[in-house]
């Protein structure tokens, strides 16, 4: 019963606290039948009336109070503890309990409430766990299934294939990644006549090149540094001609006019011409006067992604006319920072068939899993607080389009990516072992996970550092006050704290987080008496002003360390600045070294470590956790301890070990100084080129062409008509709503397109579209409840040319469709609309280019061009077996043998079918290593499969850079509803137009399951882009509707 006196005193605890502090009512709404009805109305009248006259007031006084209650909530204190300490059972006993000796008071009858409520608390966190469980065992055995699918197809050989695998089974498969592989070549100076483009992206945070404002917020942190030090050092590297460092453009008010800079030199040109060094380029997207966090981002992804294709594409040219001939030059690679710009890599990857880096920093699932162990948010709660559904489908993207995933550990390869549809580690070895012997894989794929520490910059390390021998006199000997003006502000700063400043000194710098486990650390030190004795410690967390006035997780750490400090009278031996500066960051090391001190890393989790490296070029020891990075780090420099974060004891042994014993100190020193080279940045720019080179050689090498703009007249583009039939594919008897049969509708078509070139032939009109100064884009997906298309498409088609006076030839038009050729030319001439208006014909989900202008050619460099990861014939029976339902019929889902090409498998839905939706389909697909896109359209009675980087959304971003035109002069037109792609339609640099009414039946239904994320996460809610016309769409209301846009 000793748990029921526990419960009974944390309930009094939480009444005592007060039931308002985080809203949670513990009187019922009987309780207050008490008081009359007249009361009530008076009082009712009364609140109103205050809130209209004072709304502002109650607004600031709301506020205010939240701001209280950041600092610590009781309320919310002793609720968690007795839904995460006690059972239910024990619950159930004390409401029975208080039930009993319930008495008239009304503090008995609230307990009684509040023991009921906080027991139905207690059982939907037990609902969350149970929930949770049963999704993690589903997506286990989905995953195994796929898993033995795969295998099945890897263990069967050809002959030829048995022979090679022979010649080389006396190899043993390790079983560890190793950094290089053996068949790479090392990046060496031999490379230095190269001239490389790299493209390094990374969104979210406060990005700039000097005085970076590290720990002002969760979003700017180690990854800034980082990356901003990554460019620099890749610029410094010979054979890397220029590095652009792409982030948001940033004009608020609330940050320094610094991050509003469009461009930002990191490093100077070379002297010699090798390098045109690093920048930042600043990207605009999202709100332009608003810093928001990355949770805020994601809708406008697809803004930074157009952004960042037109300056790819403006650098491209520029350095193609300085040293190419003319010829642009396309980046070399383009590596993403973080989900966010993990999603607009693989979306410019897959734009400029450019090989795709990707680098995760930390990771969603890992996140979440963590999240949901803790039991204090639902599913829900989690994703709409952190996106954290939006932030996981961004890293399977990337997962998808990325050639290589650089990571800092293996156990982040094993424990956090081995948690992803889209990798597994097991399959990815299989699969490169077969690549190395030169064996089919059968169409599937998986990055490759490669260990590449951070780098470091030594630069700045004097030699004098390493050889120091800790002597402060100048700081606090007897002549201190004549010296002091030499000596770096921060550290009188952090001595000022101290009774004994001559102590060695115990430094731990991260952000006051509660994952950095600051507080255990505290206590290893509070309660060891000799480590109090021996050392003083220094804590730098971050930068404040008011506690109050930070986040509440980073206001709890800061106030449990004030709170042990003086719980353990740990004043004149704990310093805890308020400010530090990053340029003081080294300082702060140097002086940790010059006391003989340690430092110590207690994380909870560490993904990597980057200050354990910082710390060791400046001669200091460390004590780590054993969980994450420290661990490769350690055993590399072979300077220091590792410890269990959640044993302060442990913590407290370790670092006396290392204090105490002298010769232990210099030995681990020694070790780090002269290991340290194999973290330097040069070491680890050689390292990612290497890769890169490696990666590369399986990449295609196809590159877009822009077309110069020549004028091209109408006549001579339908020249050699008569062979259009081969540019046609209309295969078997196959009848469209029972009408002609394909021969027939094929001659027709070639006798009406040929007639529309002798009628023209005298034309003068230019007709190419490297003319054009903006494109008109029809992507109405218009269906009737059978998913044949309807006549309200060609009326659409002719009303928007209709609304532009096209004879100046200045705007072209674009169709984008999940039909096939022949269905859309079908219904195109069948309503009269005139082809040689057209300029191009995207077909089938975006996987093929048709030109009506160039004899309905098909678009080959673009079939070349979105083949990557295709897995052609080894995908095309699985996808039946795996977009049927539980419980649905064999011919829920068959192939349309008809309309399939060579990059689009087509599959009739039957009515009523069991089919699975998109997310589900393409996690399973992930599983198998199958990377495709997957479109449900006709009003969802076909599935069109389509390779990865084919969509219409794509396909609008490669016409855009073959023409030269610039995405923001494009104007898409839409339905409200679509085809399961129509949400990536909407957004962008492009203007779109929303036809109410248009569109009758959309497949969208068959796209999200219940936990994806939100449509609001993908679609901004104040664009400026986005319109609507309500009213029909007739050529003079779109016409009106254009002139809304500042387009005549």
């Amino acid at each position: 019963m000793a748990g029921n006196e526990w419960i009974n005193g944390y309930l009094e605890a939480i009444l005592d606290a007060g039931n308002s502090r985080n809203g949670l009512r513990v009187v019922e709404e009987g309780d207050e039948k008490s008081n009359s009805k007249n009361n009530g109305n008076r009082r009712r009248r009364f609140v109103e009336n205050k809130m209209r006259i004072g709304r502002l007031e109650e607004r600031e006084k709301e506020k205010e109070k939240e701001k209280e209650e950041k600092v610590f909530n009781p309320t919310k204190y002793f609720v968690e503890e007795v839904v995460n300490s006690f059972d239910e059972s024990d619950l159930h006993r004390t409401w029975i309990k208080v039930v009993a000796t319930r008495n008239s008071r009304d503090r008995s009858n609230r307990l009684e409430n509040l023991c009921w409520r906080i027991w139905h608390l207690a059982r939907k966190k037990k609902q969350i766990a149970w929930d949770h469980a049963n999704r993690l065992t589903r997506r286990r055995l989905e995953r195994e299934q796929g898993r033995h699918d795969a295998a099945d197809d890897l263990s069967e050989l050809s002959e030829g294939e048995k022979e090679k695998g022979d010649a080389t089974q006396t190899e043993p498969v390790k079983e560890q990644i190793t950094r290089i592989n053996s068949d790479m070549q090392i990046w060496s100076d031999e490379d230095k006549s190269r001239r490389l483009y790299i493209i390094l992206i990374s969104i979210h945070g406060l990005v700039r090149g000097e005085n970076m404002e590290l720990g002002r917020d969760s979003d700017t942190g180690g990854q800034v540094k980082y990356v901003v030090e990554l460019a620099r050092a890749l610029a410094n590297t010979k054979g890397v001609y220029r590095v652009d460092l792409l982030t948001r453009q940033i004009t608020s008010p609330e940050v320094d006019s610094s991050y509003g800079e469009p461009i930002e030199m990191l490093s100077c040109p070379s002297d010699g011409g090798g390098s045109c060094g690093a920048y930042i380029i600043r990207i605009p997207c999202g709100p332009r006067d608003r810093y928001i966090p990355k949770e805020s981002l994601w809708p406008y992804i697809p803004e930074f992604v157009d952004g960042a294709l037109g300056h790819i594409i403006n650098m491209a040219r520029a350095l193609g006319e300085e040293g190419d001939a003319g010829k642009p030059t396309w980046p070399y690679v383009i590596h993403g920072h973080y989900a966010d710009a993990g999603e607009v890599a693989a979306n410019l990857s897959g734009a400029l068939n450019v090989p795709m880096v990707l680098t995760g920093h930390s990771l969603g699932r890992n996140k979440f899993e963590q999240l949901l162990k803790q039991g204090r948010l639902s599913r829900e709660d989690i994703n709409s607080t952190y996106k954290i559904m939006r932030r996981i489908e961004a890293e399977e993207m990337g997962l998808d389009a990325a050639e290589m995933v650089v990571t800092s550990t293996r156990q982040e390869i094993e424990e956090q990516w081995g948690l992803y549809d889209g990798f597994d580690l097991q399959l990815e070895r299989k699969l490169r072992v077969r690549r190395r012997r030169g064996v089919s894989c059968f169409g599937r794929n998986m990055p490759r996970m490669v260990v590449i520490p951070p780098g470091m910059d030594f630069s700045y390390v004097k030699m004098q550092d390493s050889e120091g021998d800790g002597d402060l006199k100048s700081l606090i000997g007897s002549d201190k006050t004549q010296n002091k003006r030499h000596l770096p502000p921060i550290w009188s700063e952090i001595m000022r704290f101290f009774t004994n400043p001559h102590k060695p000194m115990i430094l731990a710098l991260s952000r006051p987080d509660p994952k950095k486990n600051v507080t255990t650390l505290l206590k290893a030190f509070g309660e060891c008496r000799q480590l109090r004795e021996l050392a003083n410690l220094t804590l730098i967390l971050g930068n404040r002003d008011d506690i109050e006035e930070m986040s509440n997780s980073s206001s709890v750490v800061l106030t449990t360390v004030l709170k042990f400090i003086d719980k353990y009278d740990l004043y004149g031996q704990v310093a805890y600045p308020k400010h530090h500066k990053q340029s003081e960051v080294p300082e702060i090391y140097r002086l940790a070294a010059k006391t003989k001190g340690v430092f110590i890393n207690p994380a909870l989790v560490e993904p990597f470590g980057l200050t354990l490296i910082e710390a060791a070029a400046y001669g200091l020891p460390v004590v780590a956790t054993k969980n994450g990075g420290p661990v490769d780090i350690i055993k590399a420099l072979n300077n220091g301890l590792l410890v269990d974060p959640h044993d302060q004891k442990g913590i407290a042994d370790a670092l006396l070990k290392l204090l105490a014993d002298k010769n232990l100190w210099f030995e681990r020193r020694k070790n780090g100084l002269k290991n340290i080279h194999r973290f330097s940045w040069p070491e680890h720019c050689r390292n990612y080129l290497s890769h890169v080179e490696h990666c590369r050689n399986r990449h295609p090498n196809t590159h877009l062409r822009i077309i110069p703009s020549i004028e091209e007249p109408m006549s001579d583009s339908l020249r050699g008509v008569e062979d259009l039939s081969l540019k046609v594919s209309v295969d078997g008897d196959f009848k469209l709503n029972g009408e002609l049969d394909a021969a027939t509708r094929q001659k027709k078509l070639i006798e009406t397109l040929t007639r529309i070139a002798s009628s023209n032939g005298s034309s003068s009109v230019s007709y190419h579209p490297g003319r054009r100064q903006g494109l008109f884009v029809i992507a109405a997906d218009c269906y009737d409840g059978n998913g044949d298309c309807t006549e309200r498409l060609p009326a659409v088609v002719k009303n928007v040319m209709k609304s532009t006076s096209s004879g100046s030839g200045r705007i072209g038009f674009v169709l984008l469709t999940g039909l096939s050729l022949q269905e859309i030319i079908e219904k195109l001439m069948r309503y009269q609309v005139n082809l040689e208006e057209i300029d191009a014909l995207v077909c089938n989900s975006g996987s093929e280019i048709y030109y009506p202008w160039k004899d309905l050619e098909a678009d080959l460099e673009y079939e070349a061009h979105v083949e990557y990861r295709w897995p052609g014939e080894n995908v095309r029976s699985i996808v039946m077996r795996l977009a049927r339902g539980e419980g649905g019929a064999e011919d829920d889902i068959v192939e349309y043998t008809g309309l399939c090409s060579s990059r689009c498998y087509s599959y009739t839905v039957k009515p009523g079918a069991k089919t699975r939706k998109i997310d589900d389909l393409r996690q399973r697909m992930r599983m198998r290593g199958f990377r495709c896109n997957i479109v449900y359209t006709h009003a969802t009675s076909r599935l069109n499969v389509v390779p990865l980087h084919a969509s219409r959304a794509q396909a609008l971003r490669y016409l855009s850079v073959r023409w030269g035109i610039d995405l923001s002069k494009m104007v898409v037109f839409v339905g409200e509803k679509g085809d399961t792609d129509y949400d990536y339609l909407l957004v962008g640099l492009h203007k779109t137009v929303i036809l109410k009414g248009l569109v009758e039946y959309g497949s969208e239904q068959l796209l999200r399951n219940e936990d994806s994320f939100k449509r609001g996460d993908i679609i901004p809610t104040d664009s400026p882009n986005i319109t609507f016309l309500e009213k029909g769409y007739e050529a003079l209301d779109i016409s009106a509707t254009l002139m809304t846009l500042g387009i005549k």
